[in-house]
């Protein structure tokens, strides 16, 4: 009971106390991810003079950068995809970059011998061999590498950095030809204030002198957005999986208090019959549980609290910001709640029904179970600590839906594992084994009086279910991003192509042996700022697609359908279309926005708010990672804006020839940036392996909180296994019978229950994988087969274990003493 109780509540204490960590990095690292206390971000257009003459008013100190991703190329003709910084000489206002061997960034970035300098993290010096004093090659320019990053204090780790940082001083930016009009960068300036200033302040009226602009104000609370929505959503998935080892821990809880309480029968029974009322009996015994119940809890939170460190020194690449390692009482306070709840739910009813039995039954309980029930009362208490339970499961989390279907799901899991007992119990019952005594007894200890074959089905399936379903997710995962979507995805990605380039880059394509299709489309980049004249800050949408309203978002026009368009609602403009402004839209943001056709978002597009009506709604495959858009907007006044050009492109799978491809398009057009898939998905198919650790980590602690609910089990069976075996040995049986026959009860319980935790693993991963996640699912029957012979296995083991104590048992002293 201590140990299931203690690893639960640690399992939650861990993951709310790392979460709160990494939150508080946040908060205390804001001013530093952010670069200042305020960022203004203009995307591909420079931020407007005024914004920082206003900024300059208030006494603030300025710093301006530009961030894009392009080509690195050595000298050697190699290259690879980086994360290009440009910064001027204030950079950074706040924090410290941390240059190897040392040195200021200013000196590294300068100007000498007549090539300017560049700093890259090591890992660029390594893919490219490279040394301090190479030169390389950015789009039209010359560098020389003269430092290496070892720290950037703007730069979080979080799940969208698929490259790595390369930094040049801004003034080297116009030689090397990669800002273009419409090309994928994005201009921001940073401000520091003065002590005491009125930030808050300062960023409502910037909002207010620059509306209409297409600016992004954010501060210190907002600097890492998306780092806080993966962690929040990783940290919530974590908490439900930690909740289902306290759940497993409960069902031990529940075997620990009935076998403490059958191991005190006869004291019980003795205070039945002195006179002794079930009230005094309850309280006595209900003291002494709950005394356990807060040693387990304080274990557990001691235990969550000192974990969260173990996680910092084993997952530091995977955190996204620094953790604040400290104790945080709210989530140790959270899991105290749940082990305080679930110790009630789980110790009530074997407390109770205690109490209600009179002596003469407690006598023979041992061997004939009574099967009594706690009083009418008792039961209402129980029930709504349960409810305590579920509530708190729920009003506790970020997605109160999920958890919700979570609750849902744990209960159904439960019920089916109990099915799944009885009905195994009801099979070896009518089963008639032929031949092998030892097997026929086997079989029999199945459904003998007082078996426990349902209990030790779910404490040791419901843990593996966990870990099968995480497994399955995982795999269906990396699975999708290894081999569905490279089968589907084009070779390449060709970014900022300029309408003038696009003859240019299809010769050069069309010159090179083993390309196939070429696709490309106008791209230009816009921000929604109000939907149905409602700002976008302010509109109801649904978590899942709250995204899509902040940062920019891209855009094309076509007067006619994408190949592979699929309308679900509305219909697609004329050709010659020529009136107002039209968008089709993703049916899926729509449903989240609360929109439908007629309705209107308005985007800013290079400065100049634009108001789109919705003409259709379109179901888009996203997996097939084609050139797909959120809008595409009617031909028209969006043709005439500066843009570029993005595009597609599919070659055969011989290295050599995406070599060649990669290295002709960006010889011949030095700011046009490649991208190639496979590059992006192995990278993708890192982060979800990190993250499948992570939870296969916290989802081991419901296997082990199953084992020790299975030891439990076989340990409070083991007095009437030590008298079967003196029995059986006495009336001639041999060690080898009673051995074959107390394994085969433990394998056909593990097979039983490991068929269950596939299928319950399966459903879980369907859900998540098909529903939650909206991708594809594929059955993975390695990973079932690995689950029901490690539950085998695991019952076996016991089982052993258990025999082996009871034929060690020596029959003359026992049978003398009863």
């Amino acid at each position: 009971m201590l140990a299931c109780l203690a690893l639960g509540v640690a399992a939650i204490a861990a993951v709310g106390s790392l979460r709160a960590s990494i939150d508080r990095g946040l908060v205390e690292q804001g001013r530093s991810l952010l670069g200042g206390d305020l960022a203004v971000e203009a995307g591909p257009t420079p931020v407007p003079a005024a914004v920082g003459a206003m900024l300059t008013g208030f006494g603030a100190r300025l710093s301006d950068v530009v961030t894009m991703r392009s080509l690195l190329v050595a000298a050697s003709g190699d290259r690879m995809l980086v994360e290009l910084k440009a910064v001027d000489g204030r950079y950074p206002l706040v924090g410290a970059l941390t240059l190897a061997p040392g040195g200021a960034l200013g000196a590294a970035l300068a100007v000498r011998d007549g090539l300017p300098g560049l700093a890259a993290q090591q890992v660029v010096l390594d893919r490219l061999a490279l040394h301090p004093g190479d030169r390389v090659r950015l789009g039209s320019a010359k560098f020389v590498v003269r430092a290496v990053v070892s720290e950037e204090p703007d730069r979080s780790a979080g799940p969208t950095q698929l490259a790595p940082r390369v930094m040049i001083a801004m003034s080297a930016l116009p030689s090397t030809g990669l800002v273009q009009p419409g090309s994928l960068s994005n201009y921001a300036e940073r401000a520091v204030l003065p002590p005491k200033a009125d930030i808050a302040g300062v960023e409502h009226r910037l909002l207010d002198a620059f509306a209409g602009q297409g600016l992004h104000v954010r501060d210190a609370h907002d600097a890492a957005p998306g780092v806080k929505r993966f962690v929040d959503q990783t940290g919530q998935f974590m908490t439900l999986v930690g909740l289902t080892s306290l759940l497993v821990g409960g069902i031990g809880i529940a075997t620990g208090v009935r076998a403490w309480l059958e191991a005190r029968a006869r004291t019980i029974a003795t205070l039945r019959c002195l006179g002794a009322p079930s009230s005094t009996v309850f309280a006595t015994f209900l003291i002494q549980v709950a005394v356990l119940s807060v040693i387990g809890i304080c274990v557990g939170l001691v235990a969550g609290a000192a974990l969260p460190v173990l996680a910092v020194w084993l997952l530091g690449d995977l955190l996204p910001v620094s953790p604040h390692v400290a104790i945080y009482p709210g989530p140790l306070a959270l899991a105290a709640a749940f082990g305080v709840l679930i110790a009630a739910a789980f110790s009530l009813w074997p407390l109770g029904r205690a109490a209600r039995i009179p002596g003469g039954a407690l006598f023979r309980d041992g061997l004939a179970p009574s099967g009594g029930r706690p009083g009418p009362v008792l039961m209402l208490v129980n029930l709504a600590f349960a409810a305590g339970l579920v509530a708190l499961t729920v009003l506790s989390s970020r997605d109160r839906r999920f958890a919700l279907y979570f609750c849902l799901a744990a209960a159904a899991t439960l019920l089916v594992f109990r099915v799944g007992g009885g009905a195994l119990m009801l099979a070896a019952r009518r089963l008639r084994v032929p031949g092998s005594a030892a097997l026929r007894l086997g079989v029999a200890n199945l459904h003998r009086p007082g078996a426990s074959t349902p209990l030790m089905m779910v404490s040791l399936g419901l843990g593996l279910a966990t870990l099968a379903a995480v497994a399955l997710i995982e795999g269906n995962l990396r699975g999708t991003v290894l081999q569905q979507l490279p089968a589907r995805a084009p070779t390449f990605f060709f970014i900022d192509i300029q309408p003038d380039q696009l003859d240019r880059f299809d010769a050069v394509l069309r010159a090179i042996p083993g390309v196939g299709a070429v696709e490309h489309v106008p791209n230009l980049r816009a921000r929604v700022v109000a939907v149905n004249g409602v700002p976008a800050e302010q509109v109801h949408a649904t978590p899942s697609t709250r995204w899509a309203l902040s940062g920019d978002r891209g855009l094309t026009y076509a007067a006619t359908p994408p190949e592979g368009t699929h309308i679900v609602a509305g219909h697609w403009w004329p050709a010659d279309y020529a009136g107002k402004p039209l968008v089709s839209f993703d049916a899926n943001l729509a449903a989240g926005w609360g929109v439908t056709l007629g309705d209107t978002i308005t985007l800013n597009v290079l400065g100049r708010d634009v108001t789109l009506t919705i003409a259709s709604l379109r179901d888009i495959a996203w997996k097939t990672l084609s050139l797909n858009y959120v809008m595409i907007v009617s031909p028209g006044l969006l043709s005439a804006a500066p843009h570029s050009n993005i595009a597609t492109v599919r070659t055969v799978s011989t290295p050599a020839v995406q070599a060649t491809v990669l290295r002709q398009v960006t010889d011949a057009l030095p700011n046009v940036t490649g991208i190639r898939v496979a590059d992006v998905l192995a990278e993708v198919a890192e982060l979800i392996g990190k993250l499948a650790s992570a939870l296969a980590a916290t989802a081991s602690f419901a296997l082990i909180a199953g084992a020790l609910v299975l030891a439990g089990t076989v340990a409070a069976g083991q007095r009437r296994r030590v008298m079967e075996a003196v029995v059986l040995k006495t009336l001639g049986a041999t060690r080898r019978q009673i051995r074959t026959a107390w394994l085969v009860e433990f394998g056909a319980i593990g097979l039983a229950a490991g068929l269950v935790a596939a299928l319950v693993g399966t459903a879980a991963s369907y859900a998540v994988v098909r529903y939650v996640m909206d991708s594809e699912w594929t059955f993975l029957p390695g990973i079932l087969a690995a689950t029901v012979f490690g539950c085998i296995a695991l019952m076996l083991l016991f089982g052993y274990a258990g025999t082996a104590a009871a034929l060690r048992a020596k029959p003359a002293r026992l049978l003398r003493a009863d």
